[in-house]
C-alpha cells in the first residue's frame, strides 16, 4: 500500500515538474519578448505580488506591467513541488519557485526571486495553467 502511495505521489511530482519546466520558459519568454500578452497566463482574480506590493485582478495587472522597462530575465533555479489537494478544494495546484537575474532597461542587473501558485484549467481538449497567485523580491533590494 505504501509503495502505491509513493508511486502515486511521484506521478503527481513528475507532472509537477514538467508543468513548472514548461510554465517557467513561457513566463519569462513573454515577460521579456511578448509583456502585452502576459495577462492571459494569470486567472482573472490573480494576485500578484512586487516586491511588497499588491496588484489583484487582470485589468491591474496589465498596467503595471505596461510600467515596466522592458526586461532581460535568466533563470538559475527553478524548483516545483504539487500542493496537496486538501489544501486547494480539490484543485490541481503546483507551486513554483524560481530564481535568477533581471535587467530592465535603464537600470543594473539584479538577483530575484518568484514564487507562482499554477492551477490547472482543464478543458475538454487540454490542461492550461494559470497563475492564481504570484510573489516577486529583488534579493538586492537594500541596494536599490
Amino acid at each position: 500500500m505504501l509503495g502505491l502511495l509513493l508511486m502515486e505521489f511521484k506521478t503527481y511530482v513528475d507532472q509537477a515538474c514538467r508543468a513548472a519546466e514548461e510554465f517557467v520558459n513561457i513566463y519569462y519568454e513573454t515577460m521579456d519578448k511578448r509583456r502585452r500578452a502576459l495577462t492571459r497566463l494569470y486567472l482573472d482574480k490573480a494576485t500578484l505580488i512586487w516586491n511588497g506590493n499588491v496588484v489583484t485582478g487582470l485589468e491591474a495587472l496589465a498596467n503595471f506591467f505596461d510600467m515596466l522597462p522592458s526586461s532581460e530575465f535568466q533563470v538559475n533555479m527553478l524548483d516545483c513541488q504539487p500542493v496537496h489537494e486538501q489544501a486547494t478544494q480539490s484543485q490541481t495546484t503546483v507551486l513554483v519557485v524560481t530564481s535568477g537575474t533581471v535587467k530592465f532597461d535603464g537600470n543594473k542587473q539584479h538577483y530575484f526571486n518568484q514564487n507562482f501558485l499554477l492551477t490547472a484549467q482543464t478543458t475538454a481538449n487540454n490542461t492550461v495553467w494559470k497563475i492564481a497567485s504570484d510573489c516577486f523580491r529583488f534579493q538586492d533590494w537594500a541596494t536599490i
